[in-house]
């Protein structure tokens, strides 16, 4: 997995492909990790969800969070991240 996330949608991507993965459903996962379903796809769309959820599921998929200095994504990342929303409707 190894890559640099710096925006909720990174992480909710690298979430579900992992899961997808080990061939796990989010009903699995969640109970895996202990958790609702619900949390499961806050985590992957990259909406609110709490630390502890997030390590929750992190645990359950084999994965740790590693923390290291990076700067703030760019404006342009920001940006692309509403244009692909906006192509999405």
């Amino acid at each position: 997995m190894g890559c640099h996330i710096r925006l909720p949608d990174e992480l909710g991507r690298q979430l579900q492909e992992r899961r997808k993965a080990l061939r796990l459903s989010k009903r699995e996962l969640a109970k895996r990790a202990g958790k609702t379903r619900k949390v499961i796809d806050h985590l992957e769309f990259g909406q609110e969800a709490t630390v502890s959820s997030l390590l929750g599921v992190l645990g359950a998929l084999g994965l740790a969070l590693t923390v290291e200095r990076v700067g703030l994504p760019t404006a342009e990342e920001v940006a692309s991240r509403f244009e692909d929303d906006d192509d999405a409707s």
